[in-house]
């Protein structure tokens, strides 16, 4: 998995910090926008959690903080209801010019309520999953209670909510009246997962009920058990991140596995310019996996690179010659391990005595043994272990015959 630091603009033309999580092993199939809590940022343990298990799905999850949180430009009053949504429109836009248009958003409480009224206004966004979620939009207004009748009589006060020094003004007080949650929850007409705890002390497990009543199938419910409000446990979030991940692929069309046509050769290795960027798509008769360059050299790391597959032949033929021989010859041999590191090394430092001293391939070849041998056993190991066939082809005089072909 990798993270992409973003700057988004929104409507007013603030930018928002924003991070794009990215899978380890492919490129995304889909984006999601994962919209966080009430007062919260993106960088609440629970937000990455779940963000980051969804990649292991396939996505790309852009996670980010709202106007006036984290560490996005704006004041804490300008992060009303209605404004937490043109945010979240503004990220979708992003993504859509950037990336691809997101097809999911996940809302963490007031975040879960933000999402399905965005969900609501786009149409690429196929399924809606919400975490703790309030079923009025008004809900998170007793928070500041304390503090609304003196924004009447000063028009912008100082409020604290959970412990942090807030300033509202009226416009943030009475944003949170207008949108009519229930009503747009009942139109939204798209795939909802609700998941929300039956002890949650801030906003009740009868928000949830009301949720689902609302909404009309398909619809989902999952119970977080014994998970407290805001997910500190991280058990608790990555199992939120992996329902999601596997619920929405129900409603997702799966892409069919098209295998690539070796021609009659021993595989083939296919790289789209314009797509792809490095990641390139390896198949044999039976297998596929993908190789990559890392982000130090312009790659998206989603795969081994060149040289770490060249290394893993070596290893695996290494291991594989040894247990044939341990096995023949009986011995008490039950794991092996083979660590190789390719580099380019002087002759000078190899202590190499050449008329043309010069820069060299070397690969280092470490083994473990796990057994009862004795050293004489060891060493017989380490001497088959370069007779391994990948090994012996390394070192050998290699022709390589290139041809084009239509």
């Amino acid at each position: 998995m990798s993270s992409l630091k973003l700057s988004i603009q929104n409507e007013k033309g603030l930018k928002l910090q924003a991070f794009l999580e990215l899978p380890a092993d492919q490129k995304p199939k889909h984006y999601a926008i994962f919209a966080h809590c009430f007062t919260c940022s993106s960088t609440l343990g629970a937000v990455k959690h779940i963000s980051r298990s969804l990649t292991t799905y396939g996505f790309g999850v852009v996670r980010f903080d709202f106007t006036g949180l984290g560490k996005s430009e704006g004041e804490f009053s300008e992060s009303y209801f209605s404004a937490n949504v043109k945010d979240l429109l503004a990220v979708s836009d992003y993504l859509k010019e950037y990336y691809q248009a997101p097809t999911l958003l996940v809302g963490h409480s007031l975040g879960g309520a933000a999402v399905i009224v965005a969900a609501s206004k786009l149409e690429n966004v196929k399924a809606v999953a919400t975490v703790g979620a309030p079923a009025t939009v008004s809900h998170v207004t007793h928070l500041f209670s304390h503090g609304i009748d003196e924004v009447k009589e000063k028009g912008e006060v100082e409020v604290s909510i959970g412990g942090r020094p807030f300033k509202i003004n009226e416009e943030f007080v009475e944003d949170f009246g207008k949108t009519d949650l229930p009503e747009i929850t009942k139109n939204l007409r798209k795939p909802l997962l609700i998941m929300h705890a039956p002890f949650d002390r801030i906003v009740g497990i009868e928000n949830a009920h009301k949720l689902y009543h609302d909404a009309h199938h398909p619809k989902s419910f999952v119970s977080l058990d014994n998970a407290d409000h805001l997910l500190t446990n991280p058990k608790d979030s990555i199992y939120v991140g992996n329902m999601i991940g596997a619920w929405v692929q129900r409603y997702f069309q799966q892409e069919e596995n098209s295998m690539l046509d070796t021609a009659g050769e021993q595989l083939v290795a296919h790289l789209d310019l314009i797509e792809d960027n490095f990641t390139t798509t390896i198949q044999t008769k039976k297998h596929s996996f993908i190789a990559d360059e890392p982000n130090s050299v312009g790659g998206d790391d989603f795969g081994p690179s060149p040289y770490d597959y060249l290394s893993a032949g070596l290893a695996a033929c290494t291991v594989m010659t040894l247990k044939m021989y341990a096995e023949r010859k009986k011995w008490d041999l039950k794991e092996v391990y083979a660590h190789i590191t390719y580099s380019k090394k002087h002759s000078d430092d190899l202590m190499l005595d050449l008329a043309e001293p010069k820069r060299m391939d070397y690969l280092q070849k470490r083994l473990k043994f796990v057994g009862d041998l004795d050293d004489v056993q060891k060493a017989k190991l380490k001497e088959i272990a370069s007779k391994c066939p990948v090994h012996r082809t390394l070192i050998s005089d290699t022709i390589i015959e290139t041809q084009v072909i239509d």
